[in-house]
């Protein structure tokens, strides 16, 4: 168990700059924004708002995920960290708020350091600060960078008996199957020889259970959803209209996933980068996919990636599951 009884430091963590050139990110926003079913990556939903935005839906009733998983974490925390043993370096991924980590880091033994990569600058810094003052004897090394992309993972001055990279929250399941497998093998090669990894995963259940989960009745998922428009608008000088698109999420049984868009209200042209970008009326842009596993599809997919499932912990509800696996 760790704890956070040392002087308070006020001082935020160094960042480490690894985003993309924004000439790369528009060639591959364009890309997307040309194919027949418009696609924007995810990663555009995480500006400043788009983080509160998502903060608030994880404490919506209807969203059974953040809950759940946090209650897992606090009951079979113990468990974990057996698992994953002494001395371990974490990394995570689209770090976020830094909730779960918590819950993680105090479970640990002697955790040597932690590497929480995010693109979105403010919340990271807020993060890291935060984090660097509740666990001051960890050492925490924040990386601003688009985690699909390769990075450096920074050395910390300690030594660690093991790589960790912690993965909560389902966000594997909001990746294609072929790129998820990718995802993994890149997580498999920061883990290094002897790593593992910490994962979050939903698991199949009955369409209502899901749909009402992404179509809240206040519409927090409605405005994230359409937030993004405005972060592009902010962030490439993009002229989408907001208030001409509308949220659509919905269950696709066949292909085990939730899709989510953003509906085209009527005819019109967007401009972004010089280019010109034409919808028509009903048009969507897709702008998340969210698979939900059964044991088999997930377990094919960890060794896909050059994982093993080594432990699997479950709420009595069968709602959510947090996975730890070992590099083959």
């Amino acid at each position: 168990m760790t704890g956070s009884g040392q002087a308070m430091n006020d001082t935020a963590p160094a960042l480490r700059d690894q985003t993309p050139e924004r000439r790369e990110e528009l060639r591959q926003l364009l890309r997307g924004l040309a194919k027949p079913q418009k696609w924007i990556s995810s990663m555009y939903f995480y500006d400043a708002a788009g983080s509160h935005l998502f903060d608030r839906i994880t404490t919506l009733p209807e969203y059974y995920l953040t809950r759940t998983e946090l209650a897992i974490m606090r009951e079979r925390g113990a468990e974990m960290a057996a698992a994953i043993g002494p001395d371990a370096m974490v990394i995570e991924p689209g770090s976020g708020s830094g909730e779960k980590i918590r819950l993680l880091l105090q479970a640990l033994e002697r955790p040597v350091a932690y590497v929480p990569i995010e693109i979105a600058r403010e919340h990271l810094e807020a993060s890291s600060r935060d984090l660097a003052r509740e666990f001051p004897q960890i050492e925490v090394l924040p990386v601003w960078a688009d985690f699909t992309r390769e990075l450096e993972i920074p050395r910390p001055r300690r030594q660690a008996r093991r790589r960790l990279v912690y993965f909560p929250g389902s966000t594997l399941g909001n990746f294609e199957p072929p790129d998820a497998a990718e995802l993994l093998r890149n997580f498999a090669g920061m883990a290094g020889a002897g790593g593992a990894a910490l994962v979050g995963v939903d698991v199949a259940k009955p369409a209502a259970r899901i749909e009402a989960a992404y179509n809240d009745a206040e519409g927090v998922t409605a405005a994230f959803n359409l937030n993004m428009l405005r972060n592009l608008n902010s962030r490439f000088g993009a002229d989408f209209d907001p208030a001409a698109f509308e949220h659509d999420a919905f269950y696709d049984a066949d292909q085990g996933r939730v899709e989510m868009h953003l509906r085209s209200l009527r005819e019109q042209n967007v401009h972004l980068a010089g280019e010109t970008i034409h919808f028509r009326a009903g048009e969507s842009i897709h702008t998340e996919s969210s698979y939900k596993f059964t044991e088999e599809r997930f377990a094919a997919l960890a060794e896909r990636g050059g994982f093993r499932v080594m432990r699997t912990w479950m709420d009595a509800e069968g709602l959510f599951s947090v996975r730890y696996l070992e590099c083959l």
